[in-house]
């Protein structure tokens, strides 16, 4: 069966702002009553994370009665969310919007640059339409979403987040450029 994750990444938070941008987001998220503000052991695959709150509902799509089975886990550091197995086709650069093939030799680039960044490194790897040289967490993804950034907010078993709910939650990530990805583990 599987769980299903949404991501809301933020893919401008530094390392050094992650933990008070997090601590931001799950004090309006808990006044919202979307989660509680305490952490129990509430999300598969991780130590502790805020169950859902009285009002769940605010954050989800409207044809959903009941609330979710798990919570909120939120992730600070360095790190790379996928949707899951799956993988992408294609990189989209950011500047040109070209889409370039994944192939073994294009993919072991990404790879190593990706590395690169998780270890903390800047990372960047060039369009080989436009030859600009792009930080790995600009990339964008077609078919399976990838995305790198220093915060993570993953809502585990949870009906589908609102647009409008992801745009409010990256209003409380001080207006920063954030990523979703969603999938199924």
């Amino acid at each position: 069966m599987g769980d299903f994750l949404q991501v809301i990444v933020d893919l401008d938070a530094t390392g050094a702002e992650a933990e008070r941008l997090a601590d931001r987001v799950v004090a309006w998220l808990a006044a919202e009553g979307v989660v509680l503000a305490e952490r129990t052991p509430c999300v598969p695959g991780q130590p502790l994370g805020h169950p859902p709150g009285p009002h769940w509902h605010r954050a989800v799509t409207d044809d959903w009665d009941r609330p979710p089975s798990d919570g909120l886990a939120v992730h600070t550091g360095r790190t790379g969310f996928t949707s899951g197995a799956d993988m992408p086709g294609a990189a989209l650069c950011p500047r040109c919007a070209s889409a370039t093939a994944l192939d073994d030799a294009t993919w072991e680039r990404f790879t190593r640059a990706m590395q690169t960044w998780y270890d903390g490194g800047a990372a960047v790897v060039g369009c080989p339409v436009c030859a600009a040289a792009v930080s790995v967490p600009d990339w964008t993804w077609d078919e399976a979403p990838l995305a790198f950034g220093s915060l993570g907010l993953e809502f585990c078993n949870w009906p589908d987040l609102t647009p409008e709910f992801r745009a409010r939650a990256a209003e409380a990530l001080n207006g920063h450029r954030t990523a979703y990805v969603w999938g199924k583990l």
